[in-house]
């Protein structure tokens, strides 16, 4: 079960980071990220922080695969410690937004991701 999760967990860091590329491209989708401070397509600045989000979160989804295992991924185990940080830490800030329409999406989007994450690291505790 632990493997399929990590699958899961990759997954959804997929499916985020196609998210950032819409907001990098010029989708309307700014109230949903980054505070919800911008209507509609966001700014060159702020499209600037999805396209960083983009390895941060190939990293996540890598590093949580490594740790349950994944053939050909051989990463220090550390690794998937710091992805479930991130996204421990994503997660609260998307509960403490300013925006509500962030809140009621990312929130529990990245309460669950966080709960696969953390679900992987200490099912795979013990093992090298």
């Amino acid at each position: 079960m632990t493997v399929q999760i990590a699958h899961l967990f990759a997954l959804g860091c997929v499916a985020i980071v196609f998210f950032q590329i819409a907001l990098i491209v010029g989708l309307p989708l700014g109230e949903y990220t980054q505070g919800g401070q911008h209507k509609g397509a966001l700014p060159p600045s702020g499209r600037v922080i999805a396209a960083i989000s983009i390895p941060i979160l190939l990293f996540c989804g890598l590093s949580i695969l490594s740790a349950a295992g994944f053939p050909g991924l051989d990463w220090p185990r550390w690794t998937g410690w710091v992805g479930l940080g991130v996204m421990i830490i994503s997660a609260i800030l998307n509960w403490i937004t300013p925006s509500a329409t962030e809140r009621a999406v990312w929130g529990p989007i990245m309460l669950v991701m966080a709960g696969f994450a953390a679900h992987v690291m200490i099912a795979t505790l013990g093992q090298s």
